[in-house]
C-alpha cells in the first residue's frame, strides 16, 4: 500500500472534526440548539418523562381502573390500601393476589368498618370485563386492565362512600392536568394578542391596554372566584363548570406574560429587520407573528412550561375550599375535599394520596422548567 492510499484512509484529523462539529453547531437552528441543550439537563427530562406518564394515566384512566370514579360499593367503606401479594401463610405463587376484605359494625361508634383478613386469597385476573366506559371518550369497552372474579380490589383503599381511590386518582389526573393545558393555552393566546398589538403599536393603544392590564391584576383573586362561585347556575352540569373554570383561570393568568410581550416588543420593534418588512409592505399581524414573535420565541416557551403549575395548583386549592369545581367532577383538589376532616386523618389517611400526585407534577413542572429555561438560554455554552 502507497503512502497515497495510507493518508487517505487515515482518521479525520482533530483540526478537521472541530471544524465539522463548529460548522453543525452555527448552521442549526434555534429549536435544535434548545434540544442539544435540553438533551443535556438529565433532571429535567426526568421531569418531562414523569409528565408523559401522568398523562397516558389520564388518558387511559377509565381502562387502568377498575372502577368507573362514581362507583358505590357499600361492603368497602373506608377499606386501607390493598397491596397486591405473591405469599402468605399458605405459600407462595406465582399470580399476585389480594387479602380478604370483612366488613362489619363497631360497637361503640355503630359503624361499618372493613378490616383485612389474610387468610384468604383473591387471585388477580388481568383484561377482565367490567363496567362500560368510553376510551378516550369514544370507544366503547367494557374490558379493564385488571380485577378480581370474587369481591373488590382497592389499591388506594375507598372513601366514606365505598369509591375506589385509584381510580379516582386517575381520573382526576385527566381533570387537572387538562384543565392547566386548556388554561395556560388560552391566556397565553391573550397574552400574545394583546401583549403583540401594545408593543407594536404603542401610543394610545398601548396606553389602554396598559390600564386594561392593571385592572386585571389588582382584582382579588379569592373574592372574585367567591362570587363567579355562587354565580354558577345550580342546574350546570360537570362539563359546563369545567369550561367556566379554566376560562376564569385563563382571564386572570395572561396579564403577566403580556406585559413581558410588550416590553420585548417595545425593544424589537426599531430593528433594521422590522423596518425592512414595513417598508416591504408586510402587515402589522404578519411583521408581528413572522418577525418580532420567533425573535424572543425561546423565552415565551420558557414562560408557557412555568406556568402550567400555577394553573394546577389554583385549580386544586380553589376546588379543595370548594370554591372551584364541584361533584360529581372529579379532580385532584375535589378529591381532597374528603381528607378535610378529623375523622380522614385518624381512619383514612390514604385520602391524602392525591395530594401525592399534586406535588410530584408541580415538581415536575417546575424541573421541565428550569431545564427548559437553561436550554433556551442563549448565552449558555454549548459542550
Amino acid at each position: 500500500m502507497t503512502t497515497a492510499d495510507l493518508s487517505s484512509t487515515a482518521a479525520p484529523t482533530p483540526d478537521n472534526t472541530e471544524s465539522e462539529e463548529a460548522l453543525r453547531y452555527y448552521s442549526a437552528t434555534q429549536f435544535q440548539l434548545i434540544l442539544w441543550r435540553f438533551r443535556k439537563h438529565r433532571v429535567a427530562q426526568a421531569g418531562a418523562y414523569y409528565l408523559l406518564f401522568m398523562v397516558f394515566l389520564g388518558l387511559f384512566a377509565d381502562f387502568l381502573a377498575p372502577y368507573t370514579g362514581t362507583t358505590r360499593l357499600s361492603d368497602a367503606v373506608l377499606v386501607s390500601p390493598q397491596i397486591p401479594r405473591f405469599c402468605n401463610d399458605d405459600g407462595c405463587a406465582l399470580r399476585p393476589f389480594l387479602p380478604g376484605i370483612k366488613s362489619e359494625r363497631n360497637p361503640e361508634t355503630l359503624r361499618m368498618e372493613s378490616t383485612i383478613d389474610p387468610s384468604i386469597r383473591r387471585e388477580i385476573q388481568f383484561f377482565v370485563p367490567g363496567e362500560p366506559f368510553k376510551l378516550l371518550g369514544l370507544i366503547k369497552m367494557k374490558t379493564h386492565l385488571f380485577g378480581i372474579s370474587e369481591g373488590s380490589v382497592h389499591l388506594f383503599g375507598t372513601d366514606s362512600l365505598g369509591r375506589d381511590v385509584f381510580g379516582r386518582a386517575l381520573i382526576a389526573t385527566r381533570t387537572s392536568l387538562s384543565i392547566g393545558v386548556l388554561g395556560v393555552l388560552i391566556s397565553f393566546m391573550l397574552a400574545l394578542i394583546i401583549g403583540g398589538v401594545a408593543g407594536y403599536f404603542g401610543g394610545w393603544t398601548d396606553y389602554l391596554i396598559q390600564r386594561l392590564t392593571e385592572i386585571v391584576r389588582v382584582v382579588p383573586v379569592i373574592p372574585l372566584y367567591m362570587g363567579l362561585a355562587a354565580a354558577f347556575p345550580q342546574e350546570w352540569s360537570s362539563t359546563q363548570v369545567y369550561f367556566a373554570m379554566t376560562l376564569i383561570l385563563a382571564v386572570v393568568g395572561w396579564p403577566t406574560l403580556a406585559r413581558r410581550i410588550r416590553g420585548k416588543l417595545l425593544s424589537l420593534r426599531g430593528e433594521d429587520y422590522v423596518v425592512a418588512a414595513t417598508l416591504a409592505g408586510a402587515s402589522p399581524g404578519r411583521i408581528i407573528a413572522r418577525h418580532l414573535l420567533p425573535a424572543f420565541m425561546s423565552y415565551i416557551i420558557v414562560d408557557l412550561v412555568i406556568s402550567f403549575p400555577y394553573v394546577i395548583l389554583s385549580e386544586t386549592a380553589l376546588s379543595f375550599v370548594g370554591l372551584g369545581l364541584r361533584p360529581p367532577t372529579i379532580s385532584w383538589g375535589v378529591l381532597l375535599q374528603d381528607a378535610q376532616t378529623v375523622r380522614a386523618i385518624q381512619q383514612a389517611p390514604w385520602l391524602f394520596i392525591p395530594a401525592a400526585f399534586v406535588v410530584t407534577s408541580v415538581l415536575a413542572f417546575t424541573v421541565l422548567g428550569d431545564g427548559v429555561r437553561d436550554a433556551a438560554d442563549p448565552y449558555q455554552v454549548s459542550g
